[in-house]
């Protein structure tokens, strides 16, 4: 249960102005969200398993090693290349 005077140190503590009409809602709501997350910590999750509900496999296929395309033949589309590199013109300038 959340009582009157941790709302308003938690007013405080937030740079928050609490009238005097709004401490006894806010200390219902609050004590009504602190409950609903004590019911979501108490939930029973080891019962269900929940993680693969539609039976799902990995789809990724095994890294393999392939040949790469000769570097030289692929400068040669370049418009600019300089030890085995693209150049690329600096816009920055």
């Amino acid at each position: 249960m959340v009582t009157k005077e941790e709302i308003m140190k938690i007013a405080i503590l937030s740079k928050l102005f609490v009238g005097e009409d709004e401490i006894d809602k806010l200390t219902e709501d609050m004590s009504g969200i602190i409950s609903f997350a004590d019911t979501i910590n108490n939930a029973a999750d080891a019962e269900s398993d929940f993680d693969n509900i539609n039976e799902l496999s990995n789809v990724l296929r095994e890294d393999e090693v392939v040949p790469s395309l000769d570097r030289d033949k692929i400068l040669e589309n370049a418009k600019d290349s300089d030890e085995g590199c693209f150049l690329v013109k600096n816009i920055m300038k």
